[in-house]
């Protein structure tokens, strides 16, 4: 069981017989009143969000939560196909809705991290940093600021960010998978 003084971000515990992660936590301080903490939860089966509070007597159990790897295989009609890393037969398949926004930085062979809830596979975590080649650039225009310095190019996977104007097609870049942001140009 985790305390109220345990309940950080990044914890995964039980509600209502589903495993969540702690996104958000912030204590708060009413009055003449005692303190409580406000969270965000995500579930790690459904991807939804939900608020809860958490006063000092309440505890939570922590969630059973096994993590593997697995290659990342293809992709069609939103449904990802994964296979494990030494064992290519071995196969499994998740929701584009379960894996949420950051699916679009998948490409083929990828190595993601499983997460394993009661031994069943309810989600995967793609690494923070993906490198991908840029395959589609619109010419940038260096007096056109309306986009303050940003252009909008395509990745090899189909996925569209804003990166600077000396972005070049067939550039590697670095994205962060959690804010979709471009991070540098990682060319070898």
């Amino acid at each position: 069981m985790l305390s109220y003084s345990e309940l950080t971000r990044g914890k995964i515990v039980i509600v209502n017989d589903q495993p969540y992660e702690i996104v958000e936590a912030e204590n708060t301080f009413k009055g003449r009143g005692h303190s409580y903490l406000q969270m965000k939860l995500r579930n790690l089966v459904s991807g939804a969000v939900i608020s809860r509070s958490a006063q000092p007597r309440d505890s939570f159990e922590e969630a059973d939560i096994e993590k593997s790897e697995a290659k990342f295989i293809f992709q069609n009609k939103g449904r990802y196909t994964f296979s494990e890393v030494n064992n290519p037969s071995k196969r499994f398949e998740l929701d584009e809705e379960k894996i949420g926004d950051s699916a679009k930085f998948l490409k083929p062979n990828e190595v993601v991290t499983t997460i394993l809830f009661n031994g069943k596979i309810i989600n995967v975590s793609l690494p923070i940093k993906v490198k991908l080649k840029v395959t589609e650039v619109p010419p940038g225009v260096k007096g056109d600021r309306a986009q303050s310095g940003n252009k909008v190019v395509t990745l090899e996977t189909g996925a569209k960010i804003a990166a600077p104007l000396f972005i070049n097609e067939g550039d590697i870049l670095e994205i962060n998978t959690e804010s979709g942001e471009y991070t540098r140009r990682a060319n070898e």
